[in-house]
């Protein structure tokens, strides 16, 4: 009976958005959207909202840490249309997306851990300290056949330059560092098409080192993530068991 009388409440949209410090056309999309259930009409053609609508509306805005705006309104969209387990699968993707995310961070510790025994062990283990290299001597020191050089080029994991008068493949030390970080990883199982932004990442921080501090950064938003989650599914159960 209770429940009855709060979710027969009328809101106006301006209470919804004041609530949440959002303007009024943003409730309104949200409605068109699918991701409120749709609003009561006054006699005069007014949006009215209920209680319920507020609960939806906390719901989503707690979903987009987590999930981000696409995935959470595609899980309150399914909710509203009644296909509750579609929703619930978005909501495994999303856990699933934020666990491979955290392999993949340990994937790129592991292999700067590996790329840092390999500078200690010295010249001879390290290969690297004269600077420019070719495909075949890179090669033997990675254990890979050139072939597979070729393909990291090709995937832009590595961008050696060319020789201007032989026109062969010349590897400067960035180059032999990106070289061996991709071995690392793709020992460890990862694809070159979800290792060439790391890469990228690599040369954009200007090297490994800038990129270990990067790292805990790293760390720390997938613990926001994981934390939005739990908030975002708190509210979610709240506005699925206000649905009935």
């Amino acid at each position: 009976m209770g429940r009855n009388l709060q979710t027969t409440r009328h809101l106006r949209p301006i209470d919804l958005a004041r609530r949440h410090g959002l303007s009024t056309q943003a409730v309104r999309n949200y409605e068109e959207a699918g991701i409120l259930p749709a609003a009561g009409r006054t006699a005069h053609g007014y949006r009215t909202y209920t209680p319920l609508h507020a609960t939806a509306l906390r719901a989503f805005l707690a979903l987009v840490p987590g999930h981000g705006h696409q995935a959470a309104a595609s899980i309150m969209r399914a909710v509203n249309q009644g296909a509750v387990d579609e929703a619930l699968r978005l909501v495994d993707e999303s856990h699933a997306q934020l666990l491979d995310d955290r392999r993949t961070l340990r994937a790129v510790e592991s292999a700067l851990r590996g790329l840092e025994s390999a500078a200690t062990a010295g010249p001879d283990a390290r290969g690297a300290g004269s600077g420019a290299t070719h495909i075949g001597p890179l090669a033997r020191r990675l254990g890979i056949r050139p072939a597979t050089l070729r393909a990291w080029e090709t995937a832009g994991v590595v961008r050696p330059r060319r020789d201007a008068m032989t026109g062969y493949r010349v590897y400067d030390e960035a180059d032999v560092r990106d070289a061996r970080l991709t071995h690392q990883l793709r020992r460890g199982g990862y694809p070159l098409e979800r290792i060439a932004p790391l890469i990228a990442r690599v040369r954009a921080a200007g090297g490994l080192e800038p990129l270990e501090a990067a790292l805990g950064d790293w760390q720390g938003r997938l613990s926001a993530r994981g934390r939005a989650m739990l908030t975002g599914a708190a509210e979610l159960e709240a506005y699925l068991r206000e649905r009935g």
